[in-house]
């Protein structure tokens, strides 16, 4: 293994995804392995010299009911990739979240008995809901690796081989972070307040969840006109979709208003306006956590198409969405889902945070629960990953 390079395989399906592969692949370069990567990667990961055969939008699907309409395309992507690595095998597979495909990609990697170890690198949240997967883990998953030291806990009942290698964001976000020096980078006039409204990264997230953010910031603009709105668009498209969005909405409200498409191949302007931000209302998902990680108080939301939430109330086992909730193990910020997420239940959680003492009580919580995460013993995953290529 040493003599020749390392041929590694990852696939990823969103900008979260992508930043953790991007960094996976500087920390194998760092640490001295030569290595090539191919798979499924963002603009992040390609910068890094990644060899992406498919656009990392073709996985962007969330849903029950929302992947079946797309299931013909996705089986396609799967199946292209086992011939690919039938023919030309990579030494190791490296699913990075996008767990409903990458498990079926790796069980379908096993069924071929290829010479390929496996890795599923941020686990399925198995410990919330449908735990029963967690067999089909064992079944076609060399090891899992964990970025919360409860999902470690979680698999070693079921003698899953996993490894907790905790959260990159947790580190690299500081636990003194200044508003006005994010609120200047941004070039935000330093003297307003501001609130961060993020719907979601997707084209189906922002079609659901743009106009409850829009009614719910005209709600605020009228009772409370001083304050100004920050929404991010990860790229073009996203941009372009929210303005549509706008045009719907009164001068005025849209004067107030910074829409910031990212610039730079990290993917970062969600974490740059929730960081800019006096408060922050988001979409439930991994942006909770950077939100967590910022300390900024929060507000989060979600609606899914109904069929799919009313599969998915019948299969959770924990009663919280939200990953501040989750890692608290109590209720840490407001969760607004399904029927609870309206305009008006939304601007009147937002209305809470502008009192200093309410939003000051959440601040000093989430700031407890970053140092939880620094000080969880984590592995590094490069040499976690080296470890089981030698095993």
């Amino acid at each position: 293994m040493q003599n020749r390079k390392l041929k590694i395989g990852i696939v990823v399906g969103e900008v979260s995804g992508d930043t953790l592969g991007a960094k996976l692949i500087r920390s194998f370069r760092e640490q001295g392995i030569d290595a090539e990567f191919e798979g499924i990667g963002g603009p992040q990961m390609i910068a890094e010299g990644f060899n992406s055969f498919y656009p990392m939008d073709i996985l962007s699907v969330m849903g029950i009911v929302e992947v079946l309409k797309d299931l013909k395309k996705l089986f396609a992507v799967r199946d292209g990739l086992v011939e690919k690595w039938s023919v030309n095998p990579v030494d190791i597979f490296i699913g990075i979240d996008a767990p409903d495909f990458n498990l079926r990609l790796s069980k379908s990697l096993k069924q071929k008995n290829l010479p390929i170890k496996t890795v599923q690198y941020v686990s399925p949240s198995v410990w919330a809901w449908r735990q029963g997967r967690v067999h089909g883990i064992k079944a076609c998953i060399d090891l899992v690796l964990c970025l919360f030291p409860f999902e470690k806990s979680f698999y070693q009942k079921f003698a899953v081989p996993a490894a907790f290698v905790g959260h990159p964001l947790a580190s690299q976000l500081p636990l003194q972070n200044p508003i006005l020096d994010a609120k200047q980078e941004l070039g935000l006039d330093l003297s307003q307040k501001h609130i961060a409204l993020l719907p979601g990264s997707r084209r189906g997230e922002i079609e659901r969840l743009g106009p409850l953010v829009l009614d719910a910031a005209n709600i605020i603009h009228h009772k409370y006109p001083e304050y100004q709105f920050v929404i991010p668009a990860i790229n073009d498209q996203r941009k372009q979709q929210i303005e549509a969005l706008l045009k719907h909405y009164p001068s005025d409200l849209i004067a107030k208003i910074h829409l910031l498409e990212n610039t730079d191949k990290e993917s970062k302007i969600g974490r740059q306006v929730m960081n800019a931000a006096n408060i922050v209302a988001l979409a439930s998902g991994t942006a909770t956590l950077e939100a967590l990680l910022l300390h900024r108080p929060m507000v989060t939301f979600y609606k899914l198409n109904w069929l799919t939430y009313v599969i998915a109330k019948l299969l959770v086992k924990i009663p919280y969405y939200s990953l501040p909730n989750i890692i608290a193990g109590k209720k840490a910020i407001q969760e607004l889902i399904q029927k609870d997420a309206t305009p008006e239940k939304l601007a009147h959680e937002i209305e809470k945070l502008m009192d200093i003492e309410t939003a000051q009580i959440q601040v000093m919580q989430l700031i407890t629960m970053h140092k939880q995460l620094l000080a969880g013993n984590s592995e590094d995953p490069v040499q976690a990953i080296l470890a089981l290529l030698k095993s």
